[in-house]
Order: structure tokens, then C-alpha cells, then sequence
């Protein structure tokens, strides 16, 4: 994954557009668990969204703790939630993980390490897409190159950088942005630059975390852009491989 030879093919596209690309290759380093637990978030966001919205909180106002309670839900969802800050633990994105059954929470002692909070703060969405499009390619048989917080430079020495990138072998990358909060003033931008690389709004999506699927139904109607959800995004990767 972090080869130059995994990366070449995308450079290649943008050169030949006269683009020079700067590769970020510890981006796509799945040796940590960043994946993993990015995985786990993706695929079941409506729930472990509040965990993240908790985390986030601490780590910005310098609070060493928070809690997750579990009053009003069922013991299934407890169960889960449970079971992910035990993974959250065991994978070291929480410093402790401790149940209080007499309160009916669970305390989560913060890790505040950079890398730690970028991850909460957003980049787990970017992980989630990154690992979608390999997972899609990869069970589908298809060749294909991947990155990461890819960096573009133009000609005329404009400077932007792409959340993930997938190029699968003879057609045009999929160029995917990940907003995990507020969207809406970087849409111009995602519209000027699929019309600057000449790309169709198939191949240029903007994955926002929660998106409704209506809103997002209308979004890809006024900007010819494809806006989809954490969960829509497995789905148009799939229907694009």
C-alpha cells in the first residue's frame, strides 16, 4: 500500500494532465488499527456516533474523561457500545475503558496524542473510504491504486489536496471528499476542481458523514457531484467496480 510502485498509476493520470502529485505514503500504512476501527464506525455510525461526539468533546475542552450512557438503550445497543469502547481500548484509542454498572455508563479515559484526535476529529471518515474502495476492488478482482490525502499541484501553480483517491486499471480515478461535520462551503470548491480534472460527478464524491439519503439525492441534482452517506458510499463503489 505505501509503495511507490502501488502509487505510480496515479501520478502517471496526473501527469499526463500536467498535474504533479505529492504522494503522502504513511496515509495509507494500514499496519496500525486505524483501519480497523474506522471500519467499525462506518458500518454502524447511527450508533457509535454519540462515542466519537464524546470523545471529540473531551479532547477539545482538555477533559482526561468522559462517559457514555447507556439509560434508554437496549441491552442489545448497550452490548455494542460496550463492545466498541472495549475495542477502542484494546486498539489503545482510549487510555481506559471502565463500566459502572451501578450509573449504567461507561467512563472512557482520552488519549490525547495528535494522531489520536486527528482520528476523532474526522480522519476516521477518510480511513473508511480508503478501506471501502480497497475492500470493493479487492472482491471484485480489479487492479487497482490507491491514496490518501493526496496533494495536487497545477500548472499554474494552484495548490489542493484530495481526501482519497482510487484508480482502478484503464478508467478515470474516483476522487472522493470527506466531511465529517460542516459541507457546505467546500462544495464550490469540489465542483471546480471535477471540472478542472474534466471528470464526471460520478467520479467526484463528497461522503459526509449521517448524510440523509434524500438530501443527498438532491445535492447530486443541483451540483452534478455524487453526495453520498458513509453507507451510500459502499454502495456506489461497488456499483462503480
Amino acid at each position: 500500500m505505501t509503495s511507490s510502485e502501488q502509487h505510480q498509476p496515479i501520478a502517471d493520470w496526473f501527469k499526463r494532465r500536467q498535474i504533479t502529485v505529492q504522494i503522502a505514503a504513511q496515509a495509507v500504512d494500514t499496519s496500525g488499527f486505524f483501519d480497523e476501527v474506522a471500519t467499525l464506525i462506518g458500518r454502524d455510525l447511527s450508533l457509535l456516533k454519540e462515542v466519537l461526539d464524546r470523545i471529540r468533546w473531551a479532547q477539545q475542552k482538555g477533559y482526561a474523561s468522559t462517559v457514555i450512557p447507556f439509560d434508554g438503550r437496549s441491552p442489545s445497543d448497550a452490548q455494542k457500545l460496550t463492545s466498541f469502547c472495549r475495542q477502542l481500548y484494546d486498539y489503545s484509542f482510549v487510555a481506559k475503558a471502565i463500566p459502572n454498572k451501578q450509573k449504567n455508563h461507561l467512563l472512557l479515559v482520552v488519549q490525547t496524542a495528535p494522531a489520536i484526535r486527528h482520528f476523532f476529529n474526522g480522519e476516521w471518515l477518510e480511513w473508511f473510504a480508503l478501506m471501502t474502495c480497497v475492500e470493493q476492488a479487492t472482491a471484485h478482482g480489479k487492479r487497482f491504486a490507491c491514496a490518501r490525502n493526496l496533494g495536487l499541484t497545477f500548472s499554474d501553480g494552484e495548490r489542493q489536496e484530495v481526501d482519497v483517491v482510487l484508480l482502478l486499471d484503464g478508467q478515470s480515478p474516483i476522487l472522493i471528499e470527506c466531511k465529517s461535520g460542516e459541507y457546505r462551503p467546500d462544495i464550490d470548491k469540489s465542483v471546480g476542481l471535477r471540472k478542472r480534472l474534466g471528470l464526471s460527478g460520478r467520479h467526484l464524491v463528497v461522503c459526509v458523514a449521517g448524510l440523509e439519503d434524500e438530501m443527498a439525492k438532491g445535492l447530486r441534482a443541483m451540483y452534478d457531484l455524487s453526495f453520498v452517506s458513509e453507507r451510500g458510499l459502499v454502495q456506489l463503489i461497488e456499483r462503480i467496480v
